[in-house]
């Protein structure tokens, strides 16, 4: 491994540790989520301010590990049984007015000359940030509420939703023949499904108990097996490797019996949170391109344009369709935190630079803003949230507890 290799990871690594110590620092003064320090930490030491961390094929290599682990990570949390109904159909119906106005944004500002792409730039606003919000929305409490089936699901289709379309749209130039391997993908994944929820005989659960915690960590390498062929499959068929990552962790998660659940789950959220999802958003910092800004001071008035953007088009589909479901608080908070984007939009204006898709300006914009929503929606939607009582699927009521909200996305938890 080359000296200049080493010394950037050396640098990631540091900047990985810092974060959480600042996050914990800052809880006292202003409530700043990791990932948010992480990407600032990354802009640092990367060529736009210090220029002390260098990009290669190893750093981007794990940084796309990173991310892969985090779609991973947001399909693992995700259970299907406590959304089905009520809270996934209004997801869908969301979701599908969510299209409706940020392409009509998206097409105001192609009209104008201020974008490039109204398919990139739409998709970019229907995003949220599921896999980054777990964390905060389960520490605080929020899953066992009312609140959690509705946010669970406008999160999957938020997060699934855009993978898919980002399979189908931005990564291949034959959108029928991409619909044809989508279709044959899905059939893999459902035999895949299939076979590890049917394949349950008793020696084999014994073999797995056995090494759950032994030096073999059986489970957790056959849930890295899955990843990884899942991954290579939507790879072989044109499609984007975050679609077999996301399969993979809803695949796993239904494998997973309630018992082994949580061991399972804090070894994975080990790798990923402790290890590779880190490194994804420092790098993402490193990648951020200041200059595109500071090149026309004008041009930063398209970072609170598209903060703004990302509630008008997630947050009022929502405020209008949940009124019956949830109490006013419930669902400004709700709104507030489907509004929350990020890692996609890292993902979609990165293929849009690489196609010539995207204005270099949009894309730092977009992301300055997906960094700002993480820093402002969830903290907003605490608030709404805080001194209040939420009521369970079940009926009894669980306080909130804003105090126990985790800052920082760690190995305790998963987005």
């Amino acid at each position: 491994m080359e000296e200049e290799t080493i010394t950037t990871l050396v640098l990631v690594s540091l900047a990985a540790v810092t974060a959480p110590l600042l996050a914990e620092w800052l809880v006292r003064r202003v409530r700043v989520p990791g990932v948010v320090i992480e990407i600032v930490l990354g802009i640092l030491i990367g060529p736009q301010l210090l220029d002390i961390a260098h990009r290669d094929h190893v750093v981007d290599g794990l940084a796309e590990l990173g991310l892969t682990f985090l779609m991973f990570l947001a399909g693992y949390e995700i259970e299907l049984h406590t959304i089905k109904g009520r809270p996934l159909n209004l997801a869908l119906v969301s979701w599908g007015f969510s299209l409706i106005l940020a392409f009509s944004f998206a097409y105001t500002l192609v009209a104008n000359g201020s974008a490039l792409s109204i398919l990139l730039i739409g998709l970019c606003l229907t995003t949220t940030a599921v896999g980054t919000l777990l964390p905060i929305v389960r520490d605080a409490g929020l899953l066992q509420s009312r609140l959690g089936p509705y946010f669970i699901g406008a999160g999957t289709i938020g997060e699934f939703g855009p993978i898919v379309a980002i399979a189908v749209l931005l990564t291949g130039d034959e959108p029928i023949k991409t619909i044809v391997f989508l279709c044959a993908f899905m059939l893999v994944a459902a035999a895949a499904a299939a076979i590890t929820l049917r394949a349950h005989p008793p020696q084999w659960i014994r073999l797995l108990r056995k090494h759950l915690n032994s030096s073999a960590q059986l489970p957790v390498r056959i849930a890295v097996l899955l990843v990884v062929v899942l991954v290579w499959v939507a790879s072989q068929l044109g499609l984007d490797a975050l679609l077999g990552a996301f399969a993979a962790g809803l695949i796993v998660r239904l494998s997973t019996s309630s018992s082994e659940h949580d061991p399972v789950r804090i070894k994975l959220e080990a790798i990923g949170f402790g290890f590779l999802i880190p490194i994804f958003f420092i790098v993402s910092g490193m990648r951020f391109d200041l200059a595109a800004l500071r090149s026309d001071p004008t041009q930063i008035i398209r970072v609170p344009m598209f903060l703004l953007a990302f509630f008008m088009v997630r947050g009022i589909p929502v405020m209008l369709l949940y009124q019956k479901d949830l109490s006013d608080a419930a669902r400004s908070a709700l709104a507030l935190l489907a509004s929350t984007q990020l890692p996609l939009i890292v993902v979609i204006v990165t293929i849009g630079l690489e196609t010539g898709r995207v204005l270099p300006v949009n894309a730092t914009a977009l992301i300055t803003a997906g960094m700002l929503s993480v820093l402002l929606y969830p903290s907003l939607a605490l608030v709404k949230m805080r001194g209040g009582r939420a009521e369970t699927v079940d009926g009894p009521v669980v306080e909130f507890e804003p105090d126990r909200v985790a800052d920082q996305p760690a190995a305790t938890s998963v987005d």
